[in-house]
Formats: C-alpha cells, structure tokens, sequence
C-alpha cells in the first residue's frame, strides 16, 4: 500500500491577495499586543503544509535571510503555487503569511500586489532589522520567480 504525499504547495483560502492582505490585517487587530502578535504568526507557521525535506537545498534558498529559508515554486494552470520553511518558529509564520498572499496568484497579480503591505500591516517595524530584511527578501524572490514563470508562459504561448 502506497502512502499519499501531501501537496507541500501552500492553498489560501482568499480568492485575491487583496483579500488574503485584508484578512490578515484583521486577524492581527485582534490581538493587544505584538506579543500575542508573535504567537499567533508563529501558529501560522506550525499550519504550513509539510515542506519536503529533500528541497530544503541551496537550489531553494531565499537569500538574505538571517534564518533558513526555502521556497519553491510551481507553475499550474496559469497561477505560482509556493511551498516554503523556515528553521526558525517566528520567520515560519512569516512564510505562511507571504504564501498567504502570492501563492495561487497569477504573475501579474504578485506583481501588482506590493509588499509594502507588510509596512502598513505594522509588520516590517514590529520585527528586528534583520527579521525585517529577511521577509523583504521572500517578498523579492517571489516577485523574482512569479516574472520569471509569467515570461516563460508569454514565450510558450503561440503568438495571436
């Protein structure tokens, strides 16, 4: 008997990632304090779909994290769908929150969605300089690999 292998690609529930963006605002306005903040990001985080371990590679490495942080991306049916991780509990539930948003979206709307809302969300000035830099660089390879994948379907697509 053969044992299914969960779908590590990260499914929001949000139809856009305007929406995702809204929800997240919401979920965080709940909580007094950024203590309560960090522990329900961190829950997030626990929440991921289990990343496999054999892509937790330099091939799948953001770059520019102070923690390990792996992403991998696949091109379905016109949308990046991400998977990702994190060696550390706190930037695990950033992960979640950044596939929140971009993964099951369209290149054009990843490239469209920017992540200042990170900044308006209080996020970016709520963690340490470090931590800060590290999500913009989830943000950039993101953005990276959605305009990478949008040009490959453009070139693949016959012309009209």
């Amino acid at each position: 008997m053969t044992t299914a292998v969960a779908d590590p690609f990260y499914r929001p529930e949000e139809t856009t990632a305007a929406e995702a963006i809204a929800a997240i605002g919401e979920e965080l306005a709940v909580f007094d304090d950024w203590m309560e903040r960090y522990q329900y990001i961190i829950e997030l985080g626990r929440k991921l779909p289990p990343y496999p371990a054999g892509w937790m590679d330099e091939a799948h490495r953001v770059i520019g994290c102070q923690s390990k942080v792996w992403l991998a991306a696949e091109w379905r049916a016109g949308a990046l769908w991400l998977a990702g991780a994190s060696d550390a509990a706190i930037v695990s539930g950033l992960v979640a929150l950044m596939l929140r948003v971009y993964s099951g979206r369209s290149p054009e709307e990843i490239a469209a969605t920017d992540p200042a809302f990170l900044r308006e969300l209080g996020l970016i000035g709520a963690l340490s300089t470090n931590r800060g830099n590290g999500v913009a660089a989830m943000a950039r390879t993101i953005r990276e690999r959605a305009t990478m994948h949008g040009r490959a379907a453009q070139a693949a697509s016959p012309e009209p």
